[in-house]
């Protein structure tokens, strides 16, 4: 929708913010994908509400001019495509091999979808019913 491309970020958006973003969402639709709606990430309990927030934030910040992280660089979907083997590769160690490769490569794929996709997803679980088809 176009109102959320006129934003004004409160605080700087930073690289670390954008791989956060990218790190929970990912995490979350893997857990999802595994049969859990609730789990915890980073030490803290997360739930659809959070992963929502982390991938319309990165889906906004690619979209609007004031994607801008603080040192410069316009957030782009091509930065989240180089971004998301490397937060994989942080995940990978924290999740069991089999868990990993039966849904957290989906849940890498369909973030990366989701949030450079042109059009925005209303809701963050639609997709993830289509696959439980």
């Amino acid at each position: 929708p176009e109102q959320w491309l006129d934003f004004r970020p409160t605080t700087p958006i930073t690289e670390a913010g954008l791989r956060n973003n990218i790190n929970v969402g990912i995490q979350y639709l893997g857990a999802w994908l595994g049969g859990n709606g609730c789990v915890p990430i980073h030490n803290l309990m997360e739930d659809a509400a959070t992963a929502e927030i982390s991938r319309s934030q990165v889906w906004q910040w690619i979209r609007s001019p004031k994607g801008v992280l603080i040192d410069g660089r316009k957030v782009t979907a091509e930065m989240v495509r180089e971004l998301i083997p490397q937060e994989m590769e942080k995940i990978k160690p924290t999740i069991p091999e089999a868990a990993f490769n039966a849904t957290y490569v989906r849940a890498a794929e369909i973030f990366e979808q989701m949030s450079t996709a042109e059009d925005f997803v209303e809701f963050l679980t639609l997709p993830l019913y289509e696959e439980m088809d």
